[in-house]
């Protein structure tokens, strides 16, 4: 017999499997996913929670793709949250400190108080990336911010309204563009492609069946 565990999703309870993760407790619950759901994988950040354990006064964050449930646990998913995304020309801004202060002047109005970071799905010191971006050091803001994955429950707890994810996607860009040493390889594959280099192979992947493609994947040479 299988462990049960309650659980309470929007304030309705149910009675779930312990071994499954808060995404499959909600199906089994009986809820279609058609929104607040994509990769599973925890990857596209689709799937921002909040809960809170009975008893427990601490307010929790999380993917719900990638957390198991908990005997009387409180749920409410996040699956939007309304980030401010200016619009900009990469073409036409340069890694300045001022292009920050332009698109996002909110940055310098963030008070240190650090829930940004301790509500990170992934673990990011959110605010320290931040600091970097206020200051224009737009490599160190980048490496920071790599494992961003958007789900804006940063955003969600910041008093500044700040829109972190917003922030750092901007800083990789700046980085990737202007600051990060070109890449000889990679221009040269570009190249290739634009040449139309791989245009019978990838006309005759297609052609393969599901299962050949999975094994010419799975034992694919992989560079060093």
């Amino acid at each position: 017999m299988e462990t049960m565990v309650n659980i309470f999703l929007y304030g309705k309870k149910y009675q779930v499997p312990s071994n499954l993760t808060i995404m499959c407790a909600m199906e089994y619950a009986g809820y279609q996913l058609v929104r607040g759901c994509g990769c599973r994988n925890g990857f596209c950040g689709a799937c921002a929670t909040i809960y809170r354990i009975k008893g427990d006064r601490e307010l929790k964050v999380c993917l719900a793709c990638q957390t198991k449930v908990e005997d009387n646990m409180y749920i409410a998913t996040l699956p939007f949250f309304p980030l401010v995304k200016q619009v900009y020309d990469m073409n036409e801004i340069k890694p300045t400190e001022q292009i920050m202060m332009q698109l996002y002047p909110e940055i310098y109005a963030c008070i240190g108080c650090n829930a940004c970071t301790k509500a990170c799905t992934q673990g990011l010191n959110v605010m320290q990336y931040i600091a970097y971006a206020q200051r224009g050091e737009y490599e160190k803001c980048a490496e920071e911010s790599f494992d961003c994955v958007m789900c804006g429950v940063c955003s969600s707890r910041c008093p500044a309204g700040i829109s972190h994810p917003q922030v750092g996607i901007l800083a990789r860009r700046l980085n990737g563009k202007y600051l990060a040493p070109a890449c000889e390889h990679l221009e040269d594959r570009v190249k290739e492609i634009e040449n139309g280099t791989f245009e019978e192979l990838l006309e005759g992947l297609m052609q393969k069946p599901i299962a050949e493609m999975k094994e010419l994947y799975n034992n694919r040479e992989i560079e060093k």
